[in-house]
């Protein structure tokens, strides 16, 4: 066999190998937003798929086990339970009321097994209501040193 042949089957192979390697690591890590009220009415391949679900955290609903964090996620009157069992540890944000953002899968049960969970960062830097601005003006910042 010519040498430029063997070195195209090669490159071919190797070309192949990649290319399928590259869909389906894309494949996997597919992950489609849905809202609590949109899970009831997903059905078939839909909920086997990864799911990304945004809320807000029940207050008292957060239960500590081993292995794992429980907790219901709230959003427009629709709830849904949680159980987190990532390996990351749980931010610090994540408290009764806070947002969250959790990415897993849906158990038979009903249950949304949570991989990943992101709880946003309260509104430290919103003008709290008794401070508001009169008049609509910009704040006013004193130049000088830092």
């Amino acid at each position: 066999m010519n040498v430029r042949y063997k070195f195209g089957i090669g490159a071919g192979i190797i070309i192949i190998a990649i290319s399928c390697l590259a869909y389906v690591g894309a494949e996997q890590s597919k992950t489609y937003y849905h809202t609590i009220s949109e899970i009831p009415t997903l059905s078939g391949s839909a909920l086997h798929q990864r799911l990304r679900v945004g809320g807000d955290v029940k207050v008292g609903s957060i239960q500590h086990f081993s292995g794992r964090v429980d907790f219901v996620l709230m959003e427009q009157g629709k709830t849904m339970p949680v159980s987190y069992v990532g390996t990351d540890p749980l931010p610090d944000t994540f408290k009764d009321g806070a947002q969250c953002l959790v990415e897993g899968k849906i158990e038979p049960d009903g249950h949304f097994r949570a991989e990943t969970l992101q709880a946003k960062c309260a509104s430290k830097y919103e003008a709290a209501p008794n401070q508001s601005q009169q008049g609509g003006e910009a704040p006013a910042y004193r130049e000088g040193k830092s």
